[in-house]
């Protein structure tokens, strides 16, 4: 149903863009992603979906058919900060498109059907990705999730209100399967000319704190061999975690950091720095990681700093099921679908590590820029993943 798809996407274009990067900030629990949410609700009851929602936040758009394990589709509606248009929001308007398609074909699902909308996917506030499918799976706690704190010191547990110690979410207790469509990330297949693609696994990946501590001094009457910078010892970190991970063909990436006092004519006395690390298997990032560590630690001591480090979260390696990856690429009209693999965490490798049969389809991404404004898709591709999606559905609803 282009027409729907083309409204839904309008919809959604300006709430949370800025007017200077043309990127998007939709964190959680913030106006923007509230105004989405809103509009999931109105979408749902335009469909007569009945929508569920758990202590954390999370959401289930219901089609209320059939009998059994149900199946599931959707994403999540937050970003990255000044993040593009695509990641998490396409896979849930394409959700809406594809029961609208499925409903235009004449489908009497054998099962009930959801559309699903987690929160803090990408783990932009509150520091741990796809936190709201981690408690809707319980592999997090309500213990630990709620002591969670952005960059302003709010607790997770002070923005979601109601859940009583030992919290939990029975949300996904009906769930047989869940498929997730989403931007592709990269550009694989761009590279392999197809329009879309299945997911094999996901790399293992982790979030580490780096904590460099010095003394702070007068950037003009501190001679240089008299000073215990942190930010010395960062920046070989930096350079050291770049070489290391290219050397190891993985992923090191020191994105987002802190300084104190963060005065331009002041020494530095503290510099967090924060790793994202991915790699092909679960030694190689443990081998890149303690690298890293060493490499730094080294550095520390020749700088007169100290270092530590402490991992905020690690996540193993996922192996989507192959039998249902490939049961969802054969057989097309236009042939089979390639199965690829992701360096990108997402909400269904988390559900698929907790047991729920799991598969991802991903849309061509023609710039293979993500968690940027330059995101994007072509409309002709969107539609070809709706169509595929819908697809994807009425073979596991049979």
């Amino acid at each position: 149903m282009p027409d729907d798809f083309e409204r839904m996407w309008a919809d959604l274009a300006p709430v949370g863009r800025s007017a200077v990067s043309g990127g998007y900030f939709r964190q959680p629990f913030t106006a923007p992603e509230a105004e989405l949410r809103g509009w999931f609700r109105e979408q749902c009851a335009a469909r007569a979906l009945r929508v569920e929602e758990d202590a954390f936040g999370n959401l289930v758009g219901w089609w209320d058919v059939g009998s059994g394990p149900a199946v599931v589709t959707g994403s999540h509606l937050d970003s990255v900060l000044d993040g593009g248009a695509y990641d998490g929001p396409l896979g849930v308007v394409s959700a809406l498109a594809a029961v609208d398609l499925l409903r235009a074909r004449g489908v009497a699902p054998a099962r009930p059907v959801g559309v699903s909308v987690f929160v803090e996917e990408e783990g932009s506030r509150f520091g741990l990705a796809c936190l709201g499918s981690r408690l809707a799976t319980g592999t997090v706690s309500w213990e630990v999730a709620r002591e969670l704190r952005d960059g302003d010191g709010v607790a997770f547990g002070d923005v979601v209100e109601g859940v009583v110690a030992g919290g939990s979410s029975s949300l996904l207790a009906s769930v047989g399967t869940y498929v997730e469509l989403h931007v592709e990330q990269g550009r694989d297949l761009v590279d392999r000319g197809a329009a879309v693609g299945v997911a094999s696994g996901i790399w293992p990946h982790g979030r580490y704190r780096f904590e460099f501590a010095g003394s702070a001094n007068h950037a003009g009457t501190t001679r240089m061999e008299d000073r215990a910078d942190p930010m010395l010892t960062y920046a070989f970190t930096a350079l050291g975690a770049n070489k290391q991970a290219r050397l190891a063909g993985e992923r090191a990436t020191f994105g987002r950091v802190s300084v104190t006092p963060n005065g331009t004519n002041a020494v530095p006395s503290h510099v967090t720095a924060w790793l994202d690390a991915r790699c092909s298997t679960s030694e190689s990032l443990t081998a890149l990681v303690d690298g890293i560590t060493a490499q730094a630690t080294d550095r520390a001591g020749r700088d007169g700093t100290s270092l530590t480090v402490t991992a905020e979260s690690v996540s193993p390696a996922v192996a989507f099921d192959a039998a249902l990856a490939a049961r969802v690429a054969a057989d097309h009209e236009d042939g089979d679908w390639p199965v690829i693999p992701t360096q990108a965490g997402h909400d269904a490798g988390i559900l698929s590590a907790a047991g729920i049969p799991s598969a991802m389809l991903f849309v061509r991404n023609p710039t293979g820029v993500s968690h940027s404004p330059a995101e994007h898709a072509e409309l002709p591709d969107c539609l070809v993943g709706v169509s595929a999606l819908a697809d994807t559905l009425e073979r596991l609803l049979r």
